[in-house]
């Protein structure tokens, strides 16, 4: 009996290496068939995604390092853009046509960076940026803060408030509003004073003072530093990069401080915008009237209003 329970066994054996053999009759593959009939073509072999790659290069456009301009002194740098073809071609794929409108990029970081460049001050954002910020130097004009804040809140723009330390004394309440509406605070010296004519151990307790008293109300160190009336000297820029602040100065001038008209001032600003332009204003009536205005012919000209750190930023 085991002979012959032996000998099914080495028959049902054999039987099992022949249909091995046999792709089309093999239990293990039985779908083999069926699974590779419905393969899609491969999308590198189609002539979309070959479109995609030949048109790709005309988009790309390599990376701009950061550097110091003999005028605008730190400049920064701006991220490089290459195609995402992978992403394109799923964008694309189910029309089957190229479209411009559905490229995907991605951005390349240049190798110099502004941390990575000496000190010196910063006037501008990259020259190509279509983009311009805000800076709003505070040590008077409380009174206007509020009706500012609305109009940023209102036009959904973020500014950057350089900020006195003995006016952040005085007043915390506004410093807190201003960092609770999303806004970038910034060192502005302590007593308003001439930086430039200072000892080196006066600058250092102008800037530390002020640091203190912002971090003491918002919790947070300010990095930007704006010398008063925009006097500084290689000692000012040296001693706030040993604390990790970037000295910050401006491009367009409001002079919103000789009280212009709103057209005034609109028109001067609006005169000289540009790619990177810094703006400086104070919380005047000028500029609590004419903000507003202000705002839209800014984006009209297609230019971004943000932060001095998105600004200085290197994305696009």
């Amino acid at each position: 009996m085991r002979r012959y329970q032996n000998i099914i066994s080495l028959l049902v054996f054999i039987i099992l290496i022949g249909l091995s053999f046999n792709s089309l009759q093999n239990p293990f593959v039985m779908n083999h068939i069926e699974t590779f009939s419905f393969v899609d073509v491969s999308k590198t072999e189609s002539s979309l995604y070959k479109e995609i790659q030949d048109k790709s290069k005309v988009y790309n456009e390599k990376p701009d390092d950061a550097y110091i301009d003999k005028v605008w002194k730190k400049t920064p740098g701006r991220n490089g853009v290459t195609i995402d073809i992978e992403k394109s071609y799923e964008q694309m794929k189910e029309d089957g046509d190229f479209d411009e409108s559905l490229l995907a990029y991605k951005e390349i970081p240049p190798n110099v960076s502004l941390n990575d460049l000496s000190a010196a001050p910063i006037y501008r954002g990259h020259p190509k940026k279509e983009m311009a910020a805000f800076l709003i130097n505070v040590s008077w004009g409380t009174e206007y803060i509020p009706d500012i804040l609305t109009v940023l809140k209102e036009k959904n723009i973020k500014a950057t408030f350089f900020i006195e330390g003995k006016w952040a004394k005085e007043n915390a309440e506004h410093v807190q509003m201003i960092y609770e509406e999303g806004h970038v605070i910034g060192n502005h010296a302590y007593s308003h004073p001439d930086m430039a004519r200072l000892s080196n151990q006066d600058i250092l307790d102008e800037i530390n003072q002020t640091n203190d008293v912002i971090e003491a109300i918002i919790e947070e160190e300010p990095t930007w530093f704006a010398p008063p009336s925009g006097s500084f000297s290689d000692h000012v820029v040296d001693i706030a990069d040993n604390l990790n602040m970037e000295t910050i100065l401006w491009t367009v001038d409001t002079i919103d401080w000789k009280n212009p008209s709103t057209s005034v001032m609109i028109n001067r600003v609006m005169d000289k915008i540009h790619p990177g332009a810094t703006i400086l204003m104070h919380p005047t009536a000028s500029i609590a009237n004419g903000l507003g205005p202000l705002i839209e012919e800014i984006e009209s000209e297609g230019y971004e209003l943000g932060t001095i750190e998105n600004l200085l930023s290197e994305k696009r």
